[in-house]
């Protein structure tokens, strides 16, 4: 039998606590979770839920990625995806300098692309236009490739952003540092991300764009869901919502009327699962129900905001609710109805497989939950690699095997675990 990984979450909760100066029973008397169960997930007998990793993190007041170990630094080392994360994190610091030789200069960022070479500035069309593509390229979880080209794009954007100003420009910029964040959530950098998402705030306030002021809104509320804060999250939503008040949308006759309708319906998504994070069913069916009206109205609209919003993304939000509120039997149900369309993006096709990995496991279809983590790996590799629910959930499923087969065996391994 394979060993369990000494490093797995529930060491990792057994490490801290014990820092904290706390027994077992004394941690468990602050969390809404059993001391039993928090007693099998420190021996790794039982899986580290999402939610009992953030219960833990606002107890002991630490961040979430000291119980998950993220970053995953010796899988991005061994896939080379470390070093990427410096040029990105560079052309982030780069939003208020105005030329594009000092920027493609100061951080060697010419050599990587050879864009700030080209002379003069790209017409908005084109350079918004090679945004959607990075945009694209994490959808198909192309992420290395994604993180190659965004640092030379960031600092070409930023150029043209301060030397002709237009909506257009700041709009493109803002596309690129929502790329950044993308790439750093996905990847396990947090710390990142956020400063991704305060350089979204400040193209969007330059753009006077509510709608992309209103989709930070919602990345910012996800940002503390995975935290656990879902006070916080539920009220940066409904600032999503005030900041469209008046971008019109009734009827959805016009085409930015449709994009918001989009993103309201998004912010519904958003709200239902940190609803069910809090475990309050009630508020969750709510927001799908409001969600679901939304995507009546904007049929699959895919490239709004690349949001993937449509009734698609709403019944896979439900599978994600069921499994937050722990109802595993109804999120496998659920998960069965699920008809994903015809050249929808391999990210949300792969969080959508790891989510029913998770049902899967917790309502003992092992051999199923396995080959949904293989399906997920099929369709996005790198990112399947760096989620921590799948990560879990293959923990949970050695844990749980006296005999691991060797499919299990090797994805295990695969990760790292």
């Amino acid at each position: 039998m394979r060993g369990q990984h000494e490093d797995h979450a529930g060491v990792r909760i057994a490490h801290q606590r014990k820092l904290a100066g706390l027994t077992q029973r004394g941690l468990a008397a602050r969390l809404p979770y059993s001391y039993s169960l928090l007693r099998q997930v420190e021996e790794g007998r039982k899986n580290a839920s999402p939610d009992l990793v953030s219960a833990v993190a606002r107890v002991l007041r630490i961040d979430v990625t000291v119980l998950t170990g993220q970053p995953y630094v010796t899988e991005l080392q061994q896939d080379r995806l470390a070093a990427l994360i410096r040029p990105i994190r560079e052309a982030l610091d780069l939003y208020d300098l105005h030329d594009v030789n000092d920027l493609t200069d100061a951080h060697e960022l010419r050599g990587t692309s050879g864009q700030g070479e080209r002379a003069g500035v790209l017409p908005p069309a084109e350079l918004a236009a090679r945004a959607d593509d990075l945009c694209r390229m994490v959808r198909a979880t192309q992420l290395s490739k994604a993180a190659h080209a965004l640092p030379p794009f960031i600092a070409e954007a930023t150029a043209a952003a301060h030397r002709e100003r237009g909506t257009a420009r700041w709009q493109t910029l803002g596309s690129a540092y929502r790329t950044a964040h993308d790439i750093a959530t996905k990847l396990g950098f947090y710390d990142l991300a956020t400063i991704a998402l305060d350089r979204v705030g400040w193209a969007a306030e330059r753009a006077s764009d509510p709608l992309l002021a209103a989709v930070r809104q919602y990345m910012r509320a996800l940002s503390y869901f995975r935290e656990g804060e879902h006070t916080i999250g539920l009220r940066l939503i409904e600032a999503g919502h005030r900041v469209l008040c008046g971008t019109g949308g009734a009827g959805g006759a016009s085409p930015e009327a449709r994009d918001t309708l989009v993103v309201r319906g998004q912010l519904h998504l958003g709200a239902s699962v940190i609803a069910a994070r809090a475990h309050d069913g009630d508020a969750v069916e709510s927001h799908l129900r409001e969600a679901a009206s939304y995507a009546e109205r904007t049929g699959e609209a895919g490239r709004v905001h690349w949001l993937s919003f449509g009734p698609a993304n709403v019944a896979v939000h439900e599978v994600s609710a069921q499994v937050e509120l722990r109802r595993y039997g109804k999120a496998l149900e659920k998960s069965r109805d699920v008809r994903l369309p015809n050249g929808w993006p391999m990210s949300r096709r792969a969080h959508f497989y790891v989510d029913r990995a998770r049902a899967e496991m917790e309502t003992g279809h092992c051999d199923a939950a396995l080959e949904s983590v293989v399906t997920a790996r099929k369709l996005a590799p790198e990112q399947t690699r760096y989620h921590p629910g799948a990560r879990e959930t293959i923990n949970g499923l050695v844990a749980q095997r006296r005999r691991t087969p060797d499919s299990l065996d090797n994805m295990a391994a695969w990760l790292c675990l």
